[in-house]
């Protein structure tokens, strides 16, 4: 199937994901809060074996998922498919299109075309998970509810060429269900039960329904907790923040108001590879073997810049009371005075 179909049936499918009105009519689809509604149970279920019957190692295994689901999230379909921060030869692309399958969160072409408009459009009637929506929306009402049509119509204004080009990309897309079902369902179920003959209830309940349910939350961290909870130090007119406890729970993605200012960065975060950021971790693995390359980055002085331009004074080198500005700094960073509406300088 050439790109121009693919195309035109991910735009035709973004469509049917909205509603026709311009108005923000809430439609609920009830299939999906069926399914999300049984994994949840499940996983509470799956939770009471963790305690009474299932095996050591199953529950190490579905810790081992959420850091490989996770990864694949963070790694693959956000910092390179989404972001193009860095380029991969085609053994990580399949580890990471692997990896991210097991999340069940739609194709790699859904998931990147979504978060660009995401990007372009922040906390807009076409950001897909709008903040301004509620904190339940952001973090995981918007799958249970039809698209607000201004999702499609900006969403046909992103390019997304180079997801159409990628052979890979294109296959997992067209055969997303039987990718999905395959990595998230069905290979996390019967490895327990082949490899240390675990029971049929304690692997599905377990590695797939408590890990699946667990991990999406976290994932969703980042488009709520991580827009509303937490400092600017980056750019105080972003709804992005820090947000330390979303960090370490997502591999690093919670170091978010860095990540809207500099989208571009591999490391989505000025630390780098910091103990909280095990993505930029993995990513700097595979760029020393020759796995991953061309890896974009952020100079330290652009950083400085637009902290002084535009952050909320709370950086903790290029904050307004570090010791270490000099009056050139402080004079060329600028801020609102909330009394007169006019510019004054710290």
């Amino acid at each position: 199937m050439n790109a121009t179909i693919i195309e035109n049936k991910l735009e035709a499918e973004m469509e049917l994901e909205t509603n026709e009105e311009q108005s923000p009519k809430i439609e609920i689809s009830w299939i999906i809060v069926a399914i999300l509604g049984f994994n949840h149970v499940a996983a509470i279920y799956g939770l009471y074996l963790v305690f009474t019957s299932a095996k050591i190692a199953t529950t190490l295994f579905a810790i081992f998922l959420y850091q490989f689901t996770m990864l694949g999230t963070t790694a693959g379909v956000h910092r390179l498919w989404a972001h193009r921060t860095y380029k991969a030869k085609w053994p990580l692309q399949v580890l990471l299109m692997i990896m991210f399958s097991t999340s069940y969160q739609f194709s790699v072409l859904t998931w990147s075309r979504d978060h660009r408009v995401h990007h372009k459009f922040t906390d807009t009637n076409a950001d897909p998970y709008s903040s301004k929506r509620g904190f339940l929306f952001s973090h995981m009402g918007w799958v249970f509810l039809k698209k607000h049509p201004d999702v499609a119509k900006k969403g046909k204004e992103i390019d997304v060429s180079d997801l159409y080009n990628n052979p890979l990309v294109r296959f997992q897309h067209e055969h997303k269900t039987a990718v999905l079902m395959l990595c998230c369902y069905v290979l996390p179920t019967l490895i327990p039960m082949y490899f240390w003959n675990e029971t049929l209830a304690n692997s599905f309940y377990v590695a797939v329904a408590l890990r699946w349910t667990f991990t999406a939350h976290l994932v969703g961290l980042v488009n709520s907790v991580a827009h509303m909870f937490g400092n600017k130090p980056y750019d105080k007119n972003l709804t992005a923040v820090e947000n330390m406890s979303a960090a370490i729970l997502t591999s690093g993605e919670g170091w978010h108001n860095y990540h809207h200012a500099f989208p571009w960065d591999y490391s989505a975060s000025e630390l780098g590879n910091h103990w909280t950021n095990n993505t930029t971790r993995f990513i700097d693995f595979f760029a020393r073997i020759g796995w991953a390359y061309d890896l974009k980055t952020v100079s330290p002085d652009l950083v400085r810049k637009r902290t002084l331009r535009t952050g909320d004074g709370s950086h903790p080198v290029w904050g307004w009371n570090d010791k270490d500005l000099t009056e050139e700094d402080r004079l060329g960073a600028t801020i609102l005075s909330p009394q007169s509406g006019t510019k004054i300088f710290k």
